[in-house]
């Protein structure tokens, strides 16, 4: 009898750290392969067929479609390049260059990665209508006050993450992402 008490306790301690470890990895983001340069992280084999099962599991329970392996990458940011933490109640400068790629897209998400209404009715810019500078940079100013030239509107004053897509890069394709240039994120000021 005591035997059975014994199993009994350690297949329910087996249950509860198995199904609890499952569900802290899971409401995670991407475990494995992140790539990072700068305030920006990609996961290059997160639409590809050797995304490893946890990241598969979190894009299942996500419902997120990635890009398939040649159609682009997608980096996100959640922290300036001070390494401060994004929030909607500061406004942000992104600036610089990005990656070769024949169309880019920058788009704001709140916390929870739902885009945000905003009477601009805009929640991203692509490179083909971004406003550049003579030398082929951009300055793209995120903020939930109007600003001059491109403007990111956002709506919360909670935290936000920022979304780079690369569209038909080489680096999708397999290319070492190495030391390319991306965009810097910097704060200006908070509310």
């Amino acid at each position: 009898m005591r035997l059975l008490i014994h199993l009994a306790i350690a297949i329910a301690i087996a249950i509860v750290v198995g199904l609890g470890s499952a569900a802290l990895v899971l409401d995670r983001d991407r475990l494995f392969g992140a790539v990072t340069r700068g305030a920006w992280t990609a996961w290059p084999d997160s639409g590809s067929a050797d995304a490893d099962p946890y990241t598969a599991a979190i894009l299942a329970r996500s419902g997120e479609v990635p890009l398939g392996a040649g159609e682009g990458l997608a980096f996100a940011a959640e922290e300036d390049s001070a390494g401060q933490r994004l929030t909607g109640n500061c406004r942000y400068r992104v600036t610089g260059q990005t990656p070769p790629a024949r169309l880019w897209t920058l788009t704001a998400y709140d916390g929870d990665g739902h885009l945000m209404e905003n009477p601009a009715r805009r929640t991203a810019f692509h490179s083909r209508e971004v406003l550049r500078h003579e030398d082929g940079g951009f300055e793209i100013a995120v903020a939930r006050t109007p600003e001059p030239g491109n403007w990111l509107p956002v709506t919360t004053t909670d935290r936000i993450r920022l979304i780079l897509r690369l569209y038909d890069t080489p680096l999708a394709g397999g290319a070492s992402i190495g030391d390319i240039a991306m965009p810097s994120i910097e704060k200006v000021d908070c509310s």
